[in-house]
């Protein structure tokens, strides 16, 4: 039986929470003032990838938002998670346990990109997108 939503999230969110330093959630929090933090949004669920439902893939993506928009430690520390490996990597804590303790089959991390700015009351915060493939 393939995993559900919330378990995949779930798994998402506990990978993200193995960076120190990095608050990460299951879902958008309601306020963006306590940076940094990340947490994965739904985008698509394909269901009949294999026979039988054998291979549910969904599409996600993540969401990290580093610091204020106008801080340059936000724009050095951009570079430590988009990095390939290294302690806040955003890749190797979401590849580092491709089953994400065991509810799916299989992930990658497959680009960070969309570099830009989130506003939230008056303040403008550094974000960068990651798109993330799982077959649950």
């Amino acid at each position: 039986m393939p995993a559900t939503v919330t378990q995949v999230a779930t798994g998402i969110k506990d990978r993200l929470a193995t960076i120190s330093g990095l608050r990460a959630t299951s879902h958008q929090p309601e306020q963006l003032n306590t940076p940094p933090f990340a947490y994965p949004e739904l985008n698509q669920v394909d269901y009949h990838r294999a026979f039988a439902g054998g291979d549910v893939v969904m599409s996600w993506t993540v969401h990290v938002i580093v610091g204020r928009y106008t801080d340059r430690t936000a724009f050095a520390s951009l570079d430590e998670f988009l990095s390939f490996s290294g302690a806040k990597s955003i890749r190797a804590a979401l590849e580092g346990d491709k089953t994400l303790g065991g509810v799916c089959q299989t992930l990658v991390l497959s680009s960070g990109a969309d570099v830009t700015s989130i506003g939230e009351g008056g303040a403008e915060f550094l974000e960068v997108q990651m798109t993330l493939t799982v077959h649950a």
